[in-house]
């Protein structure tokens, strides 16, 4: 028998080949060119700073620790606090149609300070790609890059607001360490618990299907607020977490009778993660150890045992 030949893919298919391709290399292609751009920007700023320089600036920006970072800190979280104060008076219509240049010349000024900052972060940074990829790297970049977006598309600079979110450096200038541990010990608990939280997160959105499956068949022939079944389970949502916006209320004796089941079951409803997450916490507030908020200078763990010398991660002297 004759092999039968395989045909040939049309030109559709080559099309959407030959897209997919170019699709999927996108990501690639913008890595290399972004490192490419970075590792030239490094070897123009090698040729303006020498090591002791670098090693100087490195201690000036990531430490707090020392009266020069602990000034540059507080600098830097001043011009923040300004420039997230110029961003919400320029959403006061009065304030922005007389005063518009000021708040242009600030916002530009702003991101053109903020971004000579992000640059040198990432010079200085023992590991670049670590700290550009780390929570507060992706703030600092966030925090420059809607003025720039904003010359393409207008509007994107109220995003500078997420600028606020640097004001979190504020717990490690001023060696409030306490209220980042405490604040671990409630995350910790939180991700310990999310396996029981989906799995009532889970029992809730489904009763909010049969309740509001319900209330559509008792109430959508004498209520035109429930027309549909997503209407009810809007309603069921609003009702089982006590919020009753009141936009859409049952008119019908039955449903009224539903309706009072549902209040009362979302007290229990409020309940049960609330239970969850405290119980959790407690046990690891009653486990937590003696520990103290000092920064390793070389790994960044924060925490640290009382009267240790040694990083416990790396085992960098403290």
């Amino acid at each position: 028998m004759e092999k039968k030949r395989r045909k040939a893919p049309g030109l559709t298919g080559q099309f959407l080949d030959s897209l997919l391709r170019l699709f999927f290399s996108i990501p690639t292609f913008l890595a290399k060119v972004l490192f490419s751009v970075a590792g030239w920007g490094k070897r123009q700023l090698d040729k303006l700073i020498s090591l002791k320089q670098r090693s100087y600036l490195r201690r000036v920006i990531f430490r707090s620790d020392t009266p020069e970072g602990k000034k540059f800190d507080t600098i830097l979280i001043f011009l923040i606090a300004t420039s997230v104060v110029a961003v919400i008076l320029e959403t006061i219509s009065e304030f922005h149609k007389s005063n518009w240049w000021i708040f242009f010349i600030l916002e530009w000024l702003f991101t053109l300070i903020f971004t000579v900052e992000y640059i040198l972060r990432l010079y200085s940074a023992r590991h670049p790609v670590r700290y550009a990829t780390s929570f507060f790297g992706m703030v600092d970049l966030l925090a420059i890059l809607p003025t720039y977006i904003s010359v393409f598309f207008m509007g994107t600079q109220h995003l500078l607001i997420v600028r606020a979110l640097r004001l979190l450096r504020i717990f490690r200038i001023f060696k409030m360490g306490h209220f980042v541990s405490e604040g671990a010990v409630v995350l910790s608990a939180l991700q310990a618990s999310r396996t029981k939280i989906y799995v009532f997160v889970s029992f809730v959105v489904l009763m909010a299907i049969i309740i509001g499956s319900l209330m559509y068949m008792v109430e959508a022939p004498h209520n035109p607020a429930f027309s549909n079944i997503p209407a009810g389970i809007y309603w069921a949502i609003v009702t089982l977490t006590t919020v009753g916006y009141g936009d859409i209320t049952p008119l019908t004796t039955s449903g009224k009778f539903l309706a009072t089941l549902v209040m009362i079951l979302g007290y229990g409803v409020i309940a049960v993660p609330t239970g969850i997450v405290t119980a959790e916490i407690s046990g690891r507030v009653m486990n937590l150890k003696d520990v103290v908020f000092k920064e390793c200078p070389k790994c960044r763990q924060p925490e640290h045992h009382t009267g240790a010398v040694f990083c416990h991660r790396c085992g960098t002297k403290l």
